[in-house]
């Protein structure tokens, strides 16, 4: 198909990840992104990359569809309008819709019984174990078990630290109570015993993990983004090595600083595992690195891409071009990309990334990258307004006192 068919990014969120994706898209194709929200976030604020709607209720049922069904209404029907989401919970909104918005949109997504397959950390375990990808050894915790047995009776097939994560993360965003975090690591059975009621009783509903914790700083993790096509094809999968993670509770488990690196074993891994089950769309994968036995285990996968998959692009492997190419202008591909880059991605200031990234051979190289003018972010593009530029140096500027606050060298 000839690539002059006009199309319209459509984005689903307001956040770091729908700022970086439209970037993708104004660097490839100089398109202005749509961006449909229920509230706005910093990163989309003041930006001249996108064209922010905002519709209160919109991140939920039914307050979705009636926007999505009105926005439907008014399309230009010479118009291929892509819709990609930025957030988990608008990625399970997609699948629960999924017949419905192909009837106006294309969506480059799995269908509702392959998001229940792997849309859960505990269902993506169960996937894992079935196609041999590694994984940190489990316990699955339910509320009844908690409730019943209560904390301290819960046997663990392992020593602490432990980590205790939400299986069900769109639940979770709805779940407050004070000490609330994305995750956690707890070095006592005492934390355990103490946490766990606290987390039922706020309301929160589906299963918890506790898994083996992984020793290692940040520099262990590994994070992987990859594109599938329509016909179950990896078009191009890219590993990031984080050395730094944002230590502030609502934010655990962040990147905010990945060096590019490539690993034809985790790839082939991966590619095997997305191909077998038939998935199609982005894909994000969070990994660590066991010196016990020599192992990268996979700890979740993300049905869309990662909140700082902008890495893929600054390193030359566009988001936007790979699922475009597939969707909107049909162009055949079929070999894989397998990245390899030269391009440090910062998700904070550089002298925090001095300060805090664990002294080592990964981050040596990285420090040779900045001194190079080879890295970059998310935050700040060159087409972009003042006011968004300063609204970001603004919000990387706050990210000292986190540190300060909450950071724990491990």
């Amino acid at each position: 198909m000839s690539t002059k068919v006009k199309f319209q990014p459509i984005l689903l969120g307001t956040d770091f990840n729908c700022y970086g994706m439209a970037r993708s898209f104004y660097a490839a194709y100089g398109i202005k992104s749509i961006a449909y929200g229920d509230t706005q976030l910093a990163p989309t604020r003041y930006t001249k990359l996108i064209d922010v709607r905002l519709h209160k209720g919109f991140n939920s049922n039914p307050g979705f569809m009636k926007v999505m069904n009105q926005v439907a209404a008014q399309l230009d029907p010479d118009t291929k309008y892509l819709l990609l989401s930025c957030g988990d919970g608008y990625t399970e909104l997609i699948s629960q819709h999924l017949d419905e918005l192909k009837k106006h949109f294309v969506c480059p997504y799995v269908d509702r019984q392959l998001f229940k397959a792997l849309g859960t950390k505990e269902t993506f375990y169960q996937a894992a174990e079935k196609y041999g990808l590694p994984y940190p050894k489990t316990r699955i915790i339910t509320k009844e078990e908690v409730e019943s047995k209560g904390a301290a009776n819960i046997q663990l097939p392992f020593d602490f630290p432990v980590a205790l994560k939400p299986s069900n993360s769109i639940e979770w965003l709805d779940i407050h109570f004070e000490g609330r975090k994305k995750a956690y690591v707890l070095d006592t059975r005492e934390q355990f015993n103490e946490l766990l009621p606290k987390i039922y009783k706020a309301g929160y509903q589906s299963d918890f993990i506790c898994q083996d914790f992984i020793p290692g700083d940040d520099s262990n993790m590994r994070v992987i983004n990859a594109y599938v096509d329509m016909n179950h094809h990896v078009r191009m999968i890219c590993l990031g090595h984080p050395l730094l993670e944002d230590p502030a509770p609502a934010a655990v488990g962040n990147y905010m600083a990945i060096l590019p690196e490539k690993n034809q074993q985790i790839y082939d891994q991966i590619v095997k595992f997305l191909e077998a089950v038939n998935y199609v769309g982005f894909a994000d994968f969070d990994l660590k690195y066991d010196r016990r036995d020599g192992q990268f285990k996979v700890f979740e996968i993300n049905l869309r891409q990662g909140r700082s998959s902008f890495y893929c692009t600054l390193n030359g492997y566009n988001l936007a071009k790979y699922v475009t190419d597939d969707v909107i202008f049909h162009l055949p591909k079929e070999d894989t990309d397998y990245a390899d880059g030269n391009m440090l991605w910062l998700g904070l200031p550089k002298k925090l990334f001095y300060k805090y990234a664990k002294d080592n051979q990964y981050k040596q190289r990285a420090i040779k990258l900045i001194e190079a003018g080879q890295w970059g972010t998310t935050a700040f593009d060159k087409h972009d307004s003042l006011k968004q530029r300063l609204l970001m140096h603004y919000a990387f500027h706050l990210m000292k006192a986190d540190y300060e606050k909450y950071f724990v060298q491990r």
